[in-house]
Formats: structure tokens, C-alpha cells, sequence
């Protein structure tokens, strides 16, 4: 096997059920179409394994194209392909403002595309999907983060393995490699992939951080900005899983859910860090599928402190509809039905 080949062995074992059925996530770009044929090389052959492609229809003839490479990678392979689409409704993108345009469509696109992987491998009984995710997209998705403001789980990254649904996850098994060594192996293989037209477009805040912010970075300070940042993201890791495990603790003492509601026990929370609440409180958003969209640190951080310290009777509407209401013992958090949030993602008290 060639090293890029070795160095997949070694990475995609999750606890010893490496031959267990895979969904292989490929756009037809260059780091997907490196994993397919190098996860091909691994596994010797095509039993217990398909190729899923999420066509967005967002490129017109390109993204037919791309479609249209990928089924001819599959039958080279004699893979299974499943081909996803988005409902007709979700292709167009809303009206000006290009970059709001590109994140709402962005976010719209990631979530259309892991709900048909999920479903693809849900259907044929695979518990894996694996996707083709780099360090330098690790690079790019915690820059962007600290641009935006985030916390330590921002800072964390890319998971390497993150749950779909109750039966499938996802794993990425090349967060450790770079680009640049993704396209050696192809070249060295002689094998042809698509270049996507949008990562040209510097609307999209991501390709002005590859294309702009990380050159720049380098010039500046060196080649090895790229390995401290990687390195930040593994420190933050760990320190997130810490969090998440007190926060998970103190879920399991505090809070119970009766219905549609969500009850806090507030005497609970008396002595806890501020980062364990809050983190508490976003495992609970998580739970319940409410949604996090314009709940920013400003609002986390509030909604901490309410819990805390609002007085009996008091009650505030956060963003995504989310009621809180507070007695002496509790704090309850429910979604209302109609839209009473208010705008600019803001909280109001009522």
C-alpha cells in the first residue's frame, strides 16, 4: 500500500469495526475522491460499502457534471451509488445581502446534505459514514469561528466522529492530513477529480479565509501557525469533553422534562461554573431540537444568569421562541407555539 493508503488503516478503525457496512460521503473534489479510492485500497473490495452523492443543484451544469463524475466512479468501482437532491423549495437562495445569502444557504445545504447521508446509511443498515474533511478544513472552521466569537467547543473543531442519529454516525478519518497531500496521492495515481467553481467566490467568508487569511498568517509568522492552531483545537478538545461531562452530570441532577417542558431545579445550579451551566443548557437545546441559530454568547450567558437570579414570577422570551419562567425551585424552559421572539435575535422580558 502507498502511505497516504497506510495512513488511512491506521486512522479509520472505530474500536475494532473497521468491516463494518460504510456510506462514503463524495462530492467528486479532490479530497473525497483521494478517500474512495484509497478507502477501496484498504478494503480490498466493494461488500459492505456504497458511494452517497448529495447533488445540490446550486451550480447548474457544473453540478451536473459533478454527478455525473461521481456515477462513473462508483461503476469503476462496481459501487453502489445513492444520489440525493434537495426539495425544489430549498434550491433557491433568499433575495441581496450576499453575505447573510451565503451563510443561511451554506447552513441550509450542510444540513439537507448530512440528513441524506444519514438516511442513505439508515436505509441499508451501515452504521458509518465517512466524509473526507482535512486538517486545512479544521484550519478554516476554527478560524472562522473565532472571527464570528465563539467558546472553548468552537475552538474544539471538527469532531472526528460526531452522531447522526441514533444508529449512524459520522466518522473523518483524515482530520491529520493535509490538502496538499490529499492531491500528491491523486497525482500519483493519475486520477482526474472536480474543482468546484464556488471556492473561488470570495463572498463566502471560508474561501477568503483559505485564500487570504491563512496565507497571510504564514507569511507573517511561519509555517507553523498552522500546527499551533491545530494544536489549540486538540487542547480544547479535551477541555470541552471535561465540560460536557460535568454538564451532563448536572443535567441528570437538575433537570426534568414533563411534556413539552423543560424543569430546572435552580438550587442546583447555585455553585456550578457559569461554562458548565451554559453548557448544560446547550446539551438541553440539543435534546430537544430547539434551535441555536441567533442564540449568541450575549444570550447564553443571559439565559445563565436568569436561571440564577431572576426573581420568582419573572419570565423572557429567547430567540427560536423559547419561553423561561422562574418560581422559587424552578426554571422552566419551554417552546412556544407562535412567534413571539423577538427580532435581531435579541431576548425580551414579558
Amino acid at each position: 500500500m502507498r502511505p497516504f493508503e497506510i495512513l488511512l488503516a491506521e486512522a479509520w478503525p472505530i474500536a475494532g469495526r473497521q468491516e463494518e457496512g460504510v456510506v462514503l460521503a463524495v462530492s467528486g473534489g479532490a479530497d473525497s475522491v483521494a478517500l474512495t479510492h484509497a478507502f477501496m485500497a484498504v478494503r480490498g473490495g466493494p461488500t459492505g460499502c456504497l458511494i452517497a452523492h448529495f447533488n445540490h443543484q446550486l451550480r447548474g451544469q457544473e453540478s451536473e457534471e459533478d454527478e455525473q463524475f461521481v456515477r462513473k466512479l462508483a461503476a469503476d468501482y462496481q459501487l453502489e451509488l445513492a444520489v440525493g437532491r434537495p426539495p425544489q423549495a430549498e434550491i433557491s437562495s433568499p433575495p441581496a445581502g450576499a453575505s447573510q445569502r451565503g451563510q443561511g444557504l451554506e447552513s441550509r445545504a450542510r444540513q439537507a446534505r448530512y440528513e441524506f447521508l444519514d438516511a442513505t446509511a439508515r436505509r441499508r443498515g451501515y452504521r458509518y459514514v465517512l466524509t473526507a474533511h482535512t486538517a486545512d478544513d479544521q484550519l478554516e472552521t476554527i478560524l472562522h469561528r473565532i472571527l464570528r466569537g465563539t467558546g472553548i467547543g468552537g475552538l474544539a473543531g471538527i469532531p472526528r466522529v460526531r452522531r447522526l442519529s441514533e444508529a449512524v454516525s459520522v466518522v473523518r478519518p483524515l482530520l491529520k492530513v493535509r490538502r496538499n497531500e490529499l492531491r500528491d496521492y491523486l497525482r500519483q495515481i493519475e486520477q482526474t477529480y472536480r474543482e468546484d467553481s464556488s471556492n473561488l467566490d470570495r463572498r463566502i467568508t471560508r474561501n477568503r479565509i483559505r485564500r487570504s487569511l491563512l496565507p497571510a498568517l504564514e507569511r507573517e509568522f511561519g509555517t507553523g501557525v498552522d500546527a499551533s492552531i491545530l494544536r489549540l483545537a486538540a487542547l480544547a478538545t479535551e477541555t470541552q469533553q471535561l465540560v460536557a461531562e460535568h454538564a451532563e452530570q448536572l443535567c441528570h441532577r437538575s433537570v426534568r422534562v414533563r411534556n413539552d417542558e423543560v424543569h430546572i431545579r435552580r438550587n442546583e445550579l447555585r455553585d456550578q461554573p457559569p461554562l458548565v451551566v451554559r453548557e448544560m443548557l446547550i446539551q438541553l437545546w440539543k435534546s430537544r431540537h430547539w434551535p441555536r441559530q441567533q442564540m449568541n454568547r450575549a444570550a447564553w450567558e443571559q439565559l445563565e444568569h436568569s436561571l440564577r437570579d431572576d426573581e420568582p414570577g419573572s419570565r423572557q422570551i429567547f430567540p427560536g421562541r423559547i419561553s423561561l419562567t422562574v418560581d422559587e425551585e424552578f426554571a422552566v424552559l419551554r417552546r412556544l407555539k407562535s412567534d413571539c421572539s423577538p427580532r435581531h435575535g435579541g431576548n425580551s422580558r414579558v
